[in-house]
């Protein structure tokens, strides 16, 4: 018997039994539909991440205070401070050449409130390298001055998603009051979207109000030398090959600063754009890996399923079994027309599981905005070749077993 002639004879075995044919590629089908759904959202968060983070730009330094691993420290020492000082001395070019643009920023969270509407924010307090330092620009009015952050301005720029909560859209928002934790702001600018920043945190919904204002007015913090203190300093590089080269400078300027010995650790860490994105990947790559591994168990589940199947196939199908070795049909024949069966099934289940997987990935991303699946050929081709092993080492056994039925028991089989 031919190839084709095997898988015809396949065909009509499963369309004889539809419904048990369906229940049996179930298991397949909620499997693959499954690690296809679950790789394809997690290369789209992937790649939602690394836009966002490229927008920001791609030779971009942040200067955190303390340590990554900080936990609690022996003998009462300090986690580290960063201050608006050290933003200063890392913008001088004398010292660190390669920064072209230093921007420090103080984070809070705080309620805005206007004309009855209200809404919790991140507050931001920036100087007015910020949008040099992230390529931000303001879409409506203008951003901070360093006028405003030498005389502790009232004024305040805001995301774009704050603007279309507390203004109607066709409002002009420039020189309008808003409330921040009770405290009137003048509002002088309206920033353009701009998505997920650092941390995750969205940019849109975010207020940028005069460092030295945030820290007098809001938020207070100072060091016991009476320095503000700030929560993150961004570092603007002249270029990307120059990332390393003015990593090293910076940290050897606080290392000066913060008195810190030859051999001493450092009280502040530096990351680069390519550590971020990394670092995200690294976690998202483990999720959808991990999901995709339980997802998989589906499919095993489902390959059980494509046994007991077969089996009772074969105990159903024993005089057919019979009757085609009485008219020469080798054990070799059974053995394909068996194996053709069970892989055809894992197959079928397999290309219905793509189909309801990356549709199903498509359908839920599409209720988020500026995000969509990435559905990999590669996470395509895997799945297939996947269910065919599935289908070909759980029909073994069944098929084995009905190429080694005797003819003449076969036949007299009830």
């Amino acid at each position: 018997m031919s190839f084709y002639e095997s898988v015809r004879v396949a065909m009509l075995a499963l369309a004889a039994n539809k419904l048990r044919s369906v229940l049996t590629m179930l298991g397949i089908i909620i499997g693959v539909s499954a690690v296809i759904a679950l790789m394809s959202i997690g290369r789209g968060v992937e790649k939602f991440f690394v836009e966002q983070f490229t927008s920001l730009g791609t030779n971009l330094l942040y200067v955190f205070p303390g340590q990554l691993d900080d936990g609690p420290r022996q003998g009462g020492r300090d986690l580290g401070v960063l201050t608006l000082g050290d933003s200063y001395a890392i913008g001088n070019p004398l010292r660190v050449p390669d920064v072209i643009a230093v921007a420090p920023e103080v984070r809070g969270n705080a309620l805005v409130a206007r004309s009855g509407n209200d809404m919790d924010v991140s507050v931001s307090g920036v100087t007015a390298s910020y949008q040099d330092a992230l390529s931000g620009e303001a879409a409506i009015g203008v951003f901070l001055t360093d006028t405003d952050v030498e005389e502790r301005s009232r004024v305040v720029v805001i995301g774009s998603d704050v603007f279309g909560r507390l203004f109607e859209p066709n409002e002009d928002p420039i020189d309008q009051t808003i409330r921040v934790n009770n405290i009137l702001f003048r509002v002088i600018g309206v920033m353009e979207e701009r998505g997920a920043g650092v941390g995750g945190s969205n940019l849109d919904e975010m207020i940028f109000i005069p460092l030295t204002t945030v820290q007098d007015r809001l938020f207070r913090r100072r060091t016991v030398s009476g320095e503000y203190q700030v929560n993150l300093i961004y570092a603007s590089v002249v270029s990307e090959d120059r990332m390393d080269a003015a990593q090293e400078q910076i940290a050897e300027l606080l290392r000066e600063r913060h008195n810190i010995s030859f051999r001493g650790e450092d009280d502040f860490v530096i990351i680069n754009q390519s550590d971020l994105i990394s670092i995200f990947g690294d976690i998202l790559g483990a999720m959808t890996l991990f999901l995709s591994a339980i997802a998989f168990i589906s499919l095993v589940v489902g390959g059980i399923g494509i046994m007991n199947i077969m089996l009772v196939s074969v105990t159903e199908r024993t005089r057919e079994i019979g009757l085609r070795k009485a008219v020469g049909a080798k054990r070799r024949n059974v053995l394909g027309q068996f194996l053709i069966e069970a892989v055809t099934l894992a197959l079928i289940g397999g290309m219905l599981g793509i189909a309801l997987g990356a549709g199903g990935a498509v359908a839920a991303t599409s209720f988020v905005d500026n995000f969509s699946a990435v559905v990999g050929f590669d996470a395509i081709a895997i799945s297939i070749l996947f269910s065919m092993a599935v289908g070909l080492f759980f029909g073994i056994y069944p098929a084995y077993r009905a190429s080694r039925l005797n003819p003449i028991d076969a036949l007299r089989y009830e």
